[in-house]
């Protein structure tokens, strides 16, 4: 009896006698791990009936779009009877309609419309595009004025600085004959100036100043200063000199 108390008790384990099913149950009670091919897999979501419809829908509204633009692509047969209708008031394939010719040769395009927006409102594609082209041209044109003002502040400071430059050859022009103290003497007793600490404003010249000054040389010693030359009489410079400034030389 104890040689038979110390076997093996097939009855202890009653899972042994129990199906599948109740056996894992059993076990995830018991609090042990569940086997992984016990797990149930999940099944994949589907699609909901409304999002079915609103696939098909589109799906519908698609073919039809492409079998209407493959029915305008293709040329109306000869045997339509508009076509043979046309050929009897002597309409040519490939020319515009009219009698002298001057009608259509290319029929009215058609437009597919699937929102319900009015006739002539812009879609969010049209109204995106339109935006995009609006802004491009805002900047191009903001492009072209920048070039414009570049190119006259250009024109401007040329202008300056070649009024500065005739203005100080005439005003050397009118020391020598004057016989008093040339240009070089100035920037000597400017540069004696400035090692004495003393600052010298900047002068500015302007076109009047130009032009009185070359007046002078006309006027009372029959000089331009364009030609280089003294005239003996006014006479002889104004017939001889084209004009006061250098545009007319």
């Amino acid at each position: 009896m104890a040689a038979a108390g110390e076997e093996d008790d097939y009855m202890g384990d009653l899972s042994l006698f129990l199906p599948a099913e109740v056996s894992s149950s059993a076990k995830k009670v018991n609090g042990t791990k569940e086997l992984p091919s016990a797990r149930k897999t999940k099944r994949p979501k589907t699609l909901s009936w409304q999002e079915r419809r609103k696939f098909e829908k589109e799906r519908k509204q698609r073919e039809e779009d492409e079998y209407t633009k493959s029915r305008l692509e293709a040329a109306i047969p000869e045997t339509n009877l508009g076509f043979r209708m046309l050929r009897q008031m002597g309409y040519k394939p490939g020319t515009a309609l009219g009698k002298e010719g001057i009608g259509r040769a290319e029929p009215v395009g058609l437009e597919i419309r699937r929102s319900r927006a009015g006739i002539g409102r812009e879609t969010p594609e049209d109204a995106a595009a339109r935006i995009e082209r609006e802004v491009s041209e805002r900047l191009r044109r903001t492009e072209e004025e920048m070039v414009v003002e570049f190119g006259s502040r250009q024109r401007t400071q040329w202008r300056e600085k070649r009024v500065v430059g005739d203005y100080r050859k005439a005003d050397a022009a009118l020391a020598q004959l004057e016989k008093r103290e040339t240009v070089e003497v100035k920037k000597e007793e400017g540069n004696e100036k400035e090692e004495a600490g003393e600052e010298e404003e900047e002068e500015v010249i302007t076109e009047e100043d130009l032009h009185e000054l070359l007046m002078k040389l006309r006027d009372g010693h029959f000089y331009c200063l364009y030609c280089g030359f003294q005239y003996e009489s006014m006479e002889a410079l104004e017939s001889a000199c084209p004009g006061v400034y250098e545009e007319n030389h």
